[in-house]
């Protein structure tokens, strides 16, 4: 899960495996190099710490109302957590798209909405730019509810963003907008990238 990139804690015989597979990528003649690590981490089973309240009362996402409402009204209730997150790691890793979390919902509110904005970065093509977007608006998400108190796993974390959040409803139907486009570059990332394939097995 996001922030502990060698697995859970105290676990030093997968930790060392994947500290040397992150070294051996050094010995590739070309790069950058970005490649997936074979195996799973394993589920972190340590209790969560004791004494963990949750610091402000948020009000449930509304039913009402259209998705790209609704994305909006749950990004702003997350908003307090995310500046927590950032005040604790010092920084966060938003930052690809050039958006602010507030301009990036925008955005993304823009394409769900039928009226698809300027591209967020004159270099990308526009399915790299609506990648980008919901690849950074899922850290926004995940490094917020990272700092909620209870254990969360990366199988949780998955399972909460894909299945009960307006932003992971968000996502698939802008698969769906970007099969739709006549656009290359939307084509092929509504088949290739904008959702991974293990979210389809979730349950």
């Amino acid at each position: 899960m996001l922030g502990r990139p060698f697995g859970v804690p105290n676990d030093a015989a997968f930790q060392r495996r994947v500290l040397l597979a992150a070294l051996q990528l050094l010995t590739r003649e070309q790069g950058p190099v970005l490649e997936d690590f074979a195996d799973n981490a394993p589920p972190d089973t340590q209790a969560a710490p004791e004494g963990l309240s949750c610091p402000v009362n948020f009000p449930s996402v509304r039913k009402e109302g259209d998705l790209a409402q609704n994305l909006a009204d749950e990004c702003s209730q997350l908003q307090a957590w995310h500046a927590l997150a950032t005040q604790y790691r010092a920084g966060n890793t938003l930052g690809v798209t050039g958006l602010a979390p507030e301009a990036l919902v925008q955005y993304v509110c823009a394409w769900l909405a039928g009226n698809p904005p300027a591209k967020c970065r004159a270099d990308l093509s526009e399915g790299e730019a609506l990648k980008h977007a919901c690849d950074e608006l899922r850290a926004f998400y995940t490094e917020a509810k990272a700092m909620q108190p209870g254990t969360h796993t990366t199988a949780s974390m998955q399972h909460w963003f894909w299945r009960e959040t307006v932003a992971g409803a968000a996502t698939i139907a802008l698969r769906q907008i970007a099969a739709a486009s006549s656009d290359p570059s939307l084509k092929a990332v509504a088949v290739q990238s904008l959702v991974p394939r293990a979210v389809e097995a979730l349950p």
